[in-house]
């Protein structure tokens, strides 16, 4: 069981009361995603804006409680994220910040990369985003179709391809892209750009839910790299590309499981504060489901501290998003039973959170891929039954 301390206790009731203004806007954005350029001033907002930048780096986050959050780590992310999402998930997705891609670039970014970035980041609120997924190959690493090729006049390299379901792929200012440069493990490239850029066009796909996020399809037509641009330059091979990739899912998927147990505990409390008078089968049922939420809690700070010993140790955070997407969509269907068969149009913050609930599954990787996740770390004993939460040991 991981208990938050002083500090994140602090930050968690932060989030808690800053995401009140998130709930005011969420149908708002639901009916108009571009709404959120009304809403930079929030609190939430502008501390979202800069979540993940190192304090070193000259990030001056608002204190909370005495403390500064600069966001780096898996655990402080999963507790902002889980809050803001019970408070809206959709404002939380399309809020500017360097989060995907800032995962990314603490990985594999040398320094005057970093630097560059992170003083883009704090100038202005920005958007970013983080491109692998491919038309029907999904987010599999090893099927990466996009290519970078060395430049005919041997400055930078060229980048095509095409890539979907990306977040704020339309807003985004940077972007980080996974391409293969050569065969095989090794020939996975993850660089960096500026848009808007020749040949690199973006558009919004539409969604039912998570609207805010404005989900989106790239297309690379001859797009330019310089040689900056490439993450990874100083690291060995074996560390660049695919060892990018898993690493950054590793710290990514705690924080996905966190949005998915907040919008579980968004609908379970709305039930609560909306009917006053249940029967004692309804009383027991509620009760169950809550009780469902604050475990799948505790594997999600398990998975967050997990990672944060040890990028390697992603087992427990695909657990945990496996088992968070399952209960979101259960929890918020299982909401709407308790108004009866008008629920979703009598309640529209309900049928909101169905429909976010349900993108839940395909954020950063299906069921079926977490499972696949789980059991090779059966099969390599990275997760065994003697000891299945090894961060504790």
């Amino acid at each position: 069981m991981i208990v938050l301390d002083e500090k994140l206790t602090v930050l968690r009731a932060q989030m808690r009361e800053w995401g009140a203004d998130f709930r005011s806007a969420a149908l708002e954005l639901d009916g108009d995603p571009e709404a959120i350029r009304r809403h930079f001033d929030l609190p939430a907002a502008r501390f979202l804006a800069t979540m993940g930048i190192p304090l070193e780096y000259g990030n001056e986050p608002e204190r909370i409680g005495g403390h500064r959050f600069d966001g780096s780590t898996a655990l402080q992310r999963v507790v902002v994220m889980e809050e803001l999402a019970c408070a809206d998930a959709g404002m939380l997705v399309a809020s500017p910040g360097p989060l995907l891609a800032g995962v990314v670039v603490s990985l594999c970014a040398d320094e005057a990369q970093k630097k560059w970035f992170y003083r883009r980041m704090l100038e202005r609120p920005l958007w970013t985003c983080f491109a692998l997924t491919e038309p029907d190959r999904g987010s599999d690493a090893s099927a990466v179709e996009t290519s970078l090729t060395p430049a005919a006049d041997g400055e930078g390299a060229i980048l095509n391809g095409a890539k979907r379901y990306v977040g704020n792929a339309a807003r985004a200012q940077i972007a980080v892209v996974f391409a293969r440069s050569g065969c095989g493990p090794m020939g996975l490239t993850a660089v960096m750009l500026e848009t808007p850029a020749d040949g690199f066009q973006a558009e919004p796909l539409g969604m039912l839910g998570l609207r805010g996020a404005r989900i989106g399809a790239i297309t690379l037509e001859d797009v330019r790299i310089a040689e900056k641009g490439f993450l990874g330059r100083h690291l060995p091979p074996i560390r660049r590309g695919l060892w990018a990739f898993v690493q950054t899912f590793n710290l990514l998927r705690p924080g996905v499981a966190a949005i998915a147990v907040g919008i579980a505990r968004a609908a379970h409390d709305y039930v609560l504060a909306n009917r006053l008078a249940l029967s004692p089968a309804e009383a027991d049922r509620i009760d169950a489901l809550g009780r469902r939420i604050e475990g799948t809690r505790e594997l999600v700070h398990l998975a967050a501290a997990a990672v944060d010993a040890d990028t390697g140790n992603g087992h427990l955070a695909s657990a945990a998003k496996l088992r968070a997407a399952a209960l979101a969509e259960e929890v918020t269907l299982a909401a709407c039973q308790f108004f009866g068969p008008g629920a979703r149009a009598d309640h529209p913050l309900l049928d909101k959170w169905v429909r976010d609930a349900r993108a839940m599954e395909f954020l950063e990787g299906t069921s079926n891929m977490q499972r696949l996740n789980v059991f090779q770390s059966l099969q390599t004993r990275k997760l065994s039954s003697d000891n299945p939460f090894p961060v504790l040991a």
